[in-house]
């Protein structure tokens, strides 16, 4: 199999999801040990939940990208793509609301570090994704196959060049 993906924002994305991870555990390591400081075990919990649920829902998106651009060339390629993107976001909102009635009633949950953390999470993985986007070497134009040669350069009446 080829390895190399015709589409352009494959590189891209395997490059921010692998990046992404490893600054998570930079982040959750930050946010549990101000969390722990700010509120004790709560602000740990707080802290490791909120970074956990910024990096579980922007690697969803990633993701469900990926997956539909393994589709590339099939004639339902566009139709497949947003299905599989927007099933994504559906997933992430539901995901999203579940996550939030079940820790809306919480003693655990300090909810000024959750949601400072999750913030930070979120903010940290834009730089990584700007960073990554700058120094990928991507032309702008990546998915064009130019042609050859320009049909005017040849001389009026020359014939055509054989293959």
């Amino acid at each position: 199999m080829n390895s190399k993906s015709p589409v352009s924002s494959t590189p891209i994305l395997r490059s921010t999801l692998i990046w992404s991870g490893g600054v998570a555990i930079v982040v959750a390591a930050a946010a549990g040990v101000i969390g722990f400081l700010v509120d004790g075990p709560h602000g740990l919990w707080s802290g490791l939940l909120g970074v956990l649920l910024a990096v579980v829902f922007l690697g969803i998106t990633a993701a469900s990208i990926l997956i539909a651009n393994r589709w590339y060339g099939d004639p339902l390629y566009v139709q497949l793509f947003f299905a599989i993107v927007l099933g994504g976001w559906l997933l992430k909102l539901g995901i999203f609301f579940v996550v939030m009635v079940v820790l809306s009633g919480q003693p655990w949950i300090s909810p000024m570090v959750f949601f400072l953390s999750i913030i930070a999470g979120v903010l940290l993985s834009l730089v990584v994704d700007a960073i990554v986007v700058v120094r990928m070497r991507i032309p702008v134009v990546s998915d064009v196959s130019l042609p050859t040669e320009v049909p005017e350069d040849r001389a009026p009446g020359a014939e055509e060049p054989r293959n």
